[in-house]
């Protein structure tokens, strides 16, 4: 087992935005961190085509859903897609091949050299991204986007219910978290099994795979909690994106705080694989679409 990976749950219209994310971690993975994506076994040849050549270790989502014995195919891929991949994304650990890992999603993109030592202290302790959340909330609150606070305090007292916690409401995203193994089999042994349940009826109930995972390391302690903001600038909104375009921020000035960042893939059908086609109907649908993520 490795001390640290990369990793990156994807499907095949992701594919090319999977292969962009590839590509941008060959050449900014300074440390040579060893870099992982799965995907469902029926896409692995449009997969094995598209990442040809380059340096990632392929693995199918059936076979981290399997390294649950709780879990069966079955029960899993009747489970929405949106949530699903949650399950997925947070069961990689179980497979034992890293002890941490940073948890990407395919629309991310590195935008400048990265290391070790911005996910792990000198220890092999990993940084938790840990805040209240305010580098969205206050923008919302300005522009009376009062749904989106509301949201958040909604998702962050259901799973602070579930730990019997009381306090501050803490984000601990909002996309691409480091996760240590610990923490989640402390979450596996003294809250699942316990209650005779299973991590895919926790996410069903609450999805929001992030949170159990702060919230099992603030209840159980398995590593050290060491705070961090987002290693990713995440774009979850046009206005986030429209707002700083406007005051002049661009890539290169996000690249001082952050290691990479991650827009909407709804802005960027062209990517799906296969490509959308020219004809009116799917015009109109991309033009929907894009016009429902500005929000």
């Amino acid at each position: 087992m490795i001390t640290f990976a990369l990793y990156c749950k994807s499907y095949r219209v992701d594919v090319k935005r999977a292969k962009r994310l590839a590509l941008t971690v060959e050449k900014y993975n300074v440390d040579k961190i060893q870099f992982y994506i799965s995907c469902p076994q029926a896409d692995l040849p449009i997969f094995r085509e598209y990442l040809s050549g380059l340096s990632v270790k392929l693995i199918t989502d059936e076979e981290i859903i399997l390294s649950n014995p709780v879990h069966s195919l079955d029960k899993v891929n009747a489970i929405p897609g949106h949530l699903s991949q949650q399950i997925i994304k947070s069961e990689f650990w179980r497979l034992g091949l890293a002890e941490a890992y940073l948890c990407l999603d395919s629309d991310c993109q590195f935008i400048r050299p990265f290391h070790l030592s911005e996910f792990l202290n000198t220890s092999d302790t990993p940084y938790t991204i840990v805040d209240e959340c305010r580098e969205i909330l206050l923008p919302a609150a300005s522009l009376r986007k009062q749904k989106i606070i509301d949201d958040f305090n909604k998702e962050s007292v259901q799973v602070q219910r579930a730990f019997e916690r009381a306090g501050k409401h803490y984000n601990f995203g909002p996309n691409c978290p480091v996760w240590h193994r610990d923490v989640w089999m402390s979450l596996d042994e003294n809250f699942i099994k316990p209650r005779g349940t299973s991590f895919a009826q926790l996410i069903v109930e609450h999805p929001i795979e992030m949170r159990w995972y702060g919230e099992a390391l603030l209840k159980y302690g398995a590593i050290k909690l060491l705070p961090s903001q987002p290693f990713f600038k995440m774009y979850a909104y046009a206005w986030q994106l429209r707002r700083d375009r406007a005051e002049g921020l661009v890539e290169e000035d996000l690249a001082q705080f952050y290691c990479g960042v991650t827009y909407q893939s709804a802005w960027e059908r062209e990517m799906d694989w296969p490509s959308e086609g020219g004809n009116l109907a799917s015009r109109l649908g991309r033009r929907l679409r894009r016009s429902l993520g500005r929000t």
